[in-house]
């Protein structure tokens, strides 16, 4: 490992010291020291989240009293067994997800709104919780009459939209499992994770809009119905054509014809909620089990008091139903806040349209990725002078590092009031390992703190633990919301080897972390992505970050081609997608220069390559380790599933490279 001598780097933001006894994390260590008799300082971040590592039953039962969790059957403990895998979290207990949701409430009064929808082409519906209970009632009966219940499972290849969230929340609110699906996704990619589940209802759309073009997907819809036996009813949301129709399905509006009682169904705390997925891009991507409980107790808290959202508070995340992001966002009703749910491109009509939108709805908490947050630094906007954004107080990040120039653009051009919460964590745990704090400054190029909860290191191979040195993200503890279960992982060993082989009882991540003297940290890529060059390990991200600040590079991608435990050191292969006008030629050489400089002379790429595109999975990541493996000679369709991408002929160069 390679130490990284550090001062602190410029403070972007700072918590107002007037307003930190008003956020809730403040209000949470009063009354925990109140009720519970907690020595816990509420204003003082390393304070709690001490507490929260250290005191695990302490700390999650207060989150779950102070929240106000409506359990059915009370919990005979909070933590029966610490062991990971096998947790066993609030034994005995049981409840139901879309009862937190869907119960009158602060924020959740029949006319409170529930959602602010809005579609790229100008589509917009509010929908106050009153409509939200009975269109869930409704969609309740629907699955109901189609035989679901407990433990079934319901899934949708349909948009963030408000059908989508209906038949989630009434497919949870039985005890049914859930399942989705962007439309965007082709048929293969829809297959390789539905199929797996054995899904009773498919809840579809006839097809999406984005970047100003409609695409109709009845035809995918037909080959899912005809490769899913167990399917028992596909129910269709006329989206783009209110006319449309499709054989063998049923329309919503009849599908929601008849009312019913809104009833909850009270389910044992780690019953599957819903399926999430691995990306796929090596077999068939694994499904991720998290359970009601888990996912109640840690968006509580993630949402109430890391980012500080509560009632009538307007949380927005630019994400697509085949990202966790979108579980986390409808998240935002938990706490009270009205969720804004946005379908289409963010680049159209311009990168401007979400920043536009964000000022309209007057939203408290703006999310996109890192990659959009470059593409309007490159584009030159400057959205803060062009919009109203007074009410945004906090804008996250995830998907890939943020930049230590996308962190400067932020506070420039959008705002310096903003508190810049640039997260990460994974669909693995539908959460965060890492992020920010109302009550914690935000520090260029770095994320702010450790979840409460979480209680993230940096370890080197034999397990010592590092302090300012690079080093494998590892958690120590167990938390809520780690998954319950893989799909078809009867005894475990597929989930143990994914997280917990390397160091047993522990949960390795995959991400390549240092933490610094401030207890914030920096992330520096996927860990078996690395570039090892000389001795020294660098993160992709930082690599990415001085080449794509240029402006006549479009996109890149980094591979360092040394095999595992070589003796001899590969080459270090750089491919670029230019903008418009640029060319190789003379972009090279500055490339070379600032590369150099930034990073060392060990990281000049040994070779510079042009490609259409860069190869990314349907979530929009780098699909960095497939590539290495394809260019190392593995057989392409193992290193790499064509349906996991968004772009499959993205693959061509390099295997034309690797000679295939």
């Amino acid at each position: 490992m390679t130490s990284i001598e550090t001062d602190a780097p410029e403070v972007l933001w700072r918590p107002d010291p007037a307003a930190v006894p008003d956020t809730q994390i403040a209000k949470f260590g009063a009354w925990a020291r109140e009720n519970r008799g907690i020595d816990v300082d509420g204003t003082d971040w390393a304070s709690v989240h001490g507490w929260s590592v250290r005191d695990l039953d302490g700390f999650w039962s207060a989150v779950a009293e102070y929240s106000g969790v409506l359990f059915h059957d009370a919990p005979t403990a909070t933590l029966g067994s610490r062991e990971m895998p096998g947790a066993e979290w609030f034994p005995g207990s049981t409840l139901n997800y879309a009862e937190h949701v869907l119960t009158p409430g602060p924020g959740r009064r029949d006319d409170d709104v529930a959602v602010e929808f809005v579609r790229e082409d100008g589509l917009e519906r509010t929908v106050f919780h009153a409509e939200l209970r009975d269109q869930v009632a409704r969609a309740r009966a629907g699955l109901v009459r189609a035989g679901v219940g407990f433990g079934d499972r319901v899934v949708a290849l349909a948009p963030n939209c408000v059908e989508t969230l209906v038949a989630f929340l009434a497919a949870s609110s039985l005890g049914a499992i859930w399942s989705s699906c962007s439309p965007d996704f082709g048929a293969r990619a829809v297959h390789d994770r539905f199929a797996q589940i054995e899904p009773a209802v498919l809840v579809a759309v006839d097809g999406y809009r984005y970047g100003g073009k409609a695409y109709d997907i009845r035809q995918n819809l037909a080959t899912l119905q005809g490769q899913m036996p167990t399917l028992r009813q596909t129910v269709l949301i006329p989206y783009l054509d209110p006319s449309a129709t499709a054989a063998d399905t049923t329309p919503w509006d009849e599908f929601t014809a008849e009312s019913a009682p809104l009833e909850f169904t009270p389910v044992p705390f780690d019953h599957p909620l819903w399926v999430l997925y691995s990306s796929g891009t090596t077999g068939l991507p694994k499904g991720i089990v998290h359970g009601h409980g888990g996912i109640v107790v840690e968006h509580l808290k993630a949402l109430r008091l890391q980012q500080d959202l509560g009632p009538g508070d307007r949380f927005f995340w630019f994400t697509t139903t085949g990202w966790m992001m979108w579980n986390y966002l409808v998240g935002g009703l938990l706490v009270g806040a009205t969720i804004v749910m946005f379908d289409g491109s963010p680049g159209h009509p311009d990168l401007g349209a979400l920043w536009a939108l964000a000022a309209r709805h007057k939203v408290k908490l703006f999310g996109v990725s890192a990659p959009y947050i470059q593409s309007c630094l490159k584009a030159g906007l400057r959205p803060g002078a062009e919009h109203d954004l007074s009410a945004m107080e906090a804008l996250g990040s995830t998907g890939a590092p943020l930049s230590a120039e996308g962190f400067r653009w932020v506070g420039e051009a959008a705002g310096s009031h903003i508190q810049i919460c640039s997260v990460s964590g994974g669909t693995d745990v539908c959460a965060t390992f890492v992020g920010s704090s109302p009550i914690v400054p935000v520090w260029l190029g770095e994320l702010s703190c450790a979840a409460l909860g979480a209680d993230v290191r940096s370890l080197a191979e034999d397990g010592t633990d590092l302090l300012d040195d690079v080093g494998e993200l590892v958690v120590t503890t167990p938390m809520p919301s780690m998954p319950v279960m893989f799909w078809n992982d009867p005894d475990g060993s597929r989930l143990r080897e994914s997280y917990y082989e390397d160091f047993p009882g522990r949960w390795r991540h995959g991400d390549w972390v240092r933490r610094t003297p401030r207890n914030s940290y920096v992330i520096y890529g996927r860990s078996d992505s690395t570039l090892n060059r000389g001795g020294v390990r660098m993160g992709t991200a930082d690599f990415y970050a001085v080449v794509e600040a240029f402006d006549g590079v479009a996109d890149s991608l980094v591979i360092d081609t040394t095999a595992l435990g070589a003796r001899e050191e590969g080459a270090l292969l750089c491919f670029l997608v230019l903008a418009p006008g640029a060319t190789l030629e003379e972009v090279e050489p500055a490339l070379r220069t600032e590369l150099r400089k930034e990073l060392s002379p060990r990281h000049v790429p040994d070779r510079f390559e042009v490609v259409d595109a860069i190869p990314r999975t349907l979530n929009g990541k780098k699909c960095e380790v497939p590539v290495k493996k394809i260019l190392a000679g593995t057989d392409p369709d193992k290193a790499v599933s064509s349906g996991a991408l968004q772009n499959p002929d993205s693959l061509t160069p390099f295997l034309h490279l690797a000679g295939r």
